[in-house]
């Protein structure tokens, strides 16, 4: 299962995703320079496009992309959608992209969500896989520029574009049922409320945060489109302090990550799903900072470093050891 959201503060857009499984991929920060050739299956080749970085697994010089961010300042992010998720053959007349080159097909190519939106008016996800290894993925996708979000799902009666208000994406069910789910907690505040039981029956306030006591705390997916939109648009954002705002994203998307051992997905023997990352995109500024799950402090990765008229993938392994600051 899997997390994503994206938002603005003042002049700065960001792109938040947490990565839950059960198991690793070797994922690592990729970097896509401009003139890397991207040799898809049944659509043009493109020799030049927008600079990529993101969190990729990276298969025979190729980047399987989790998700990424291009240099113009637009990101997408491919979440879990068992059971729904649905491919087809390469069809007539479309636009014939697999699912898992989705992601650098529409990055290379758009500089915001307008120009993705009219990219995907014929797209048609194939059911091809990367290898017989590697089969597809279930997925549907949060696409955002900062100021503006999509939801693109492929499902047995076509595919979808959505635009999606809160900026939030999850699992199952469906995007439309996750934002109709909200309406179920329209009285959540970050307040104090007044008591509106009965005005006959004397209530008191004992305890701080009665606002939230209806906020889902499950781990399913539902409970966590509503937890990552509550909290998203009630936390404080620093309009001028960037380090504050970056903090306050991991915080956010730590608020629905999954810990090992609380959500088993297999037996015999037992596996458990748990936040294996958190991403976060500055898409203004070309900022990839993450965390691991066996390793909470917050590192970058800043893309303008390298050289993004370059040909040839950079990457850079996760650091997944724990950083512990000893005072004395």
């Amino acid at each position: 299962m899997c997390t994503a959201l994206n938002f603005a503060v003042d002049n700065n857009h960001y792109f938040g995703r947490n990565l839950d499984l059960e198991l690793s991929y070797g994922q690592k920060i990729v970097i896509t320079p401009q003139n890397y050739s991207f040799d898809f299956k049944d659509v043009k080749t493109l020799d030049h496009h927008y600079a990529l970085v993101g969190i990729a697994a990276v298969m025979n010089n190729y980047p399987l992309y989790f998700d990424a961010a291009n240099d113009q300042g637009l990101a997408m992010g491919g979440l879990n959608y068992p059971d729904n998720a649905h491919y087809t053959e390469v069809a007539a007349g479309k636009d014939n992209v697999t699912s898992f080159e989705l992601i650098p097909w529409v990055l290379s190519q758009c500089a915001n969500v307008d120009e993705a939106k009219e990219l995907l008016a014929n797209v048609n996800i194939t059911n091809k896989s990367f290898s017989d290894q590697l089969p597809t993925s279930p997925l549907h996708w949060l696409i955002a520029d900062g100021d503006k979000a999509i939801v693109l799902e492929s499902d047995i009666d076509g595919v979808h574009v959505y635009d999606d208000p809160v900026g939030v994406l999850t699992n199952n069910p469906q995007f439309p049922k996750q934002l109709f789910n909200l309406n179920n907690y329209r009285t959540l505040s970050a307040d104090t409320l007044p008591n509106t039981f009965s005005k006959q029956v004397e209530l008191t306030d004992f305890s701080r945060g009665l606002g939230t006591r209806d906020l889902p705390g499950g781990m399913d997916s539902m409970s966590r489109f509503v937890r990552a939109t509550f909290n998203k648009y009630n936390a404080h954002w620093d309009e001028h302090d960037e380090v504050a705002n970056v903090t306050q994203l991991f915080h956010v998307m730590h608020s629905v990550e999954q810990q090992s051992g609380l959500d088993q997905v297999a037996s015999n023997p037992a596996k458990f799903e748990h936040t294996i990352y958190t991403v976060g995109y500055n898409l203004d500024k070309g900022l990839a900072y993450y965390t691991t799950y066996t390793n909470n402090q917050i590192n970058l990765v800043d893309m303008n470093k390298e050289d993004l008229a370059g040909d040839q993938l950079v990457s850079y392994p996760f650091i997944n050891d724990q950083n512990i600051n000893n005072v004395n």
